[in-house]
């Protein structure tokens, strides 16, 4: 497979870059967090992103969709990330959508992702990093189950009508087995949500199940084999996650390098400096690795390979500390204004720092591929 995009799809970044530049820049969330807005994210935005298909990307055409892949998907999160647009698009578009894909669930909920209407979380993580553990239980109660235990980093938790969630029906917290994924409404009973503002101003909830009864429609999938689903919605949202992370690097290495051609020092551009050109030139670098690295992940899973999932854990490892590189000497090429709210540089740091946490940071997809080879 060829790393670079065809003709169609080189045609659909144009048309996302053009739309997310214009409706949402990088102003549009400094006006959110002016404002002290409590969504996270405008739901007039969200429509507009139902209006030019984009919500459908991984929704099949017998579902309304597009019937696209995950290449197509990280077309338009490059240009979230670019913008550091706020958008339900990676949790509800991507990662959601492939873990309802086949069940009763996707006749609930795809209709109103498509038309921009509803918005899904996913409640995973339990602890202060991501893990694959999962200690929530789900016990059987009457026809359904009652779920008890606590989950965070639930990002559009506070506002989503679905909530996706992974409960361990049997078994130990860190066996694959006996885990069962849930649609829950955000409006259960015995649903604790508190919601909290992320350093890059977004919001994400902690969320205290104490007994939250649901029935046996509530379950994706099968009892006990949760991790099926689990497992399509952690690899969309990682490669989502880094595809995103690919725009964040990349409009800040974009901003780095306009900066270095405008300011002067000693009567010359600043761009013009040795010193700083080499790491202009190292930081293009990896940036291009990490670009590689995203697109063979976003094709492998795509043609259903085997090896995907090495591919993604590579995909986010990379473009985590990829653009971590990008944030950095961007601010640091800037100066002390770097630091400054008036620089839109800043702004990229924070979303960076942010995303390479979300569904596990460079460390954790490491790991995870030195277990896989053996070691």
């Amino acid at each position: 497979m060829p790393l670079f995009l065809n003709d169609e799809q080189t045609m659909l970044r144009d048309t996302a870059k053009d739309f997310v530049a214009e409706h949402a820049p990088v102003s549009h969330l400094r006006a959110l967090r002016d404002a002290g807005d409590a969504t996270g994210f405008s739901r007039d935005l969200w429509k507009q992103f139902a209006e030019m298909g984009f919500t459908g990307i991984l929704i099949g055409e017998d579902a309304g969709g597009l019937g696209l892949g995950h290449v197509e998907a990280g077309v338009v999160l490059e240009e979230i990330g670019r913008n550091l647009s706020p958008s339900p698009f990676l949790s509800t578009a991507v990662a959601a959508v492939e873990a309802l894909k086949g069940t009763p669930h996707a006749d609930r909920w795809f209709p109103g992702i498509l038309s921009g209407e509803a918005v899904a979380a996913l409640a995973i993580d339990e602890g202060p990093k991501h893990r694959a553990e999962i200690a929530m239980t789900a016990e059987r109660s009457g026809n359904g189950f009652r779920l008890t235990g606590a989950k965070q980093f639930v990002t559009h938790g506070h506002v989503a009508d679905v909530i996706l969630v992974a409960a361990r029906t049997a078994g130990r917290p860190d066996e694959a087995d006996g885990i069962t994924l849930f649609a829950i409404p955000n409006d259960a009973a015995n649903l604790t949500n508190t919601p909290e503002r992320l350093a890059d101003s977004s919001l994400a909830s902690r969320l205290r199940f104490d007994g939250v009864e649901v029935d046996a429609d509530a379950v994706i999938g099968e009892v006990d084999a949760g991790g099926g689903p689990l497992k399509r919605l952690l690899a969309a949202g990682r490669t989502g996650a880094s595809a995103e992370l690919l725009g964040v690097g990349g409009g800040a290495m974009d901003m780095t390098v306009g900066y270095l051609k405008e300011r002067k020092q000693f009567g010359q551009p600043i761009g013009s400096f040795q010193a700083l050109q080499h790491r202009a030139a190292h930081l293009y670098s990896e940036m291009e690795v990490a670009r590689a690295a995203v697109l063979k992940a976003q094709q492998l899973l795509d043609a259903g390979d085997d090896s995907a999932d090495d591919a993604v854990s590579v995909a986010k490892a990379m473009t985590g500390m990829a653009t971590t590189l990008a944030v950095q000497e961007g601010v640091q090429m800037h100066g002390g204004i770097g630091m400054t709210d008036e620089y839109d540089i800043g702004f990229y740091m924070k979303r960076a720092r942010v995303l390479a946490e979300m569904f596990g940071d460079a460390n954790f997809h490491a790991d995870q591929l030195a277990r896989a080879a053996g070691y």
